[in-house]
């Protein structure tokens, strides 16, 4: 693949992928980092693994479906990712619970990465865990897309099919249940070390 494919933006890969599925692969190194930071967060390393790969796999299969006119593809495979969330429901559920129950970091690297922060950002896990686990997927998958950083809040109404406002309620309703749940800390200001390790 030539470097010229990597330099264009998302719908240009997209569009050249259908007469070349093999530069899809710049799609795929170009956000991949991104989608499984926020499956991670979501269901752990391990499922994340898994669920990028379906999400990669299910952007290419619906690439002639991508509207050109969307410059950036991002908010697209955030959706499918969330979407794919959305069918592990339940198994998220008893994730959170899980993760609420022993405090353990879902997204936790190796022992030697991060110790300190998150050593420091153990103390609020369970609380914070058990928090999410509480919010409605609605709420939830709002609250994390926009801890993840990498999204406005119109591409995460867009990533999730929502009007912007509707995002902007959402947040502010999850925010304010977690609030409570916390204790009085806002999780958007705890750092997204407290989200993702």
């Amino acid at each position: 693949m030539t470097a010229e494919v990597y330099q264009e933006g998302d719908s240009a890969i997209i569009e050249r992928s259908r007469r070349d599925p093999e530069a899809f692969a710049a799609l795929y190194d170009r956000h991949a980092p991104a989608i499984h930071r926020y499956l991670a967060r979501r269901l752990g390393r391990d499922l994340a693994d898994d669920l990028m790969a379906e999400t990669f796999l299910q952007a290419f299969r619906q690439r002639g479906r991508f509207d050109p006119g969307r410059l950036n593809a991002l908010p697209w495979l955030y959706g499918i990712a969330t979407n794919l969330i959305s069918q592990h429901r339940r198994r998220e559920g008893r994730f959170w619970r899980a993760a609420a129950r022993s405090g353990a970091d879902p997204a936790a690297g190796s022992a030697d990465e991060g110790v300190a922060e998150r050593v420091a950002a153990q103390r609020i896990r369970p609380e914070l865990a058990e928090a999410l686990r509480r919010l409605n997927r609605g709420q939830r998958d709002v609250l994390l897309l926009t801890a993840s950083g990498d999204l406005s809040p119109a591409e995460i109404g867009a990533a999730l099919g929502i009007a912007t406002g509707t995002v902007h309620s959402r947040l502010s309703r999850a925010r304010a249940r977690m609030r409570e749940a916390l204790g009085g800390t806002d999780p958007l200001d705890m750092g997204e070390e407290q989200f993702d390790g």
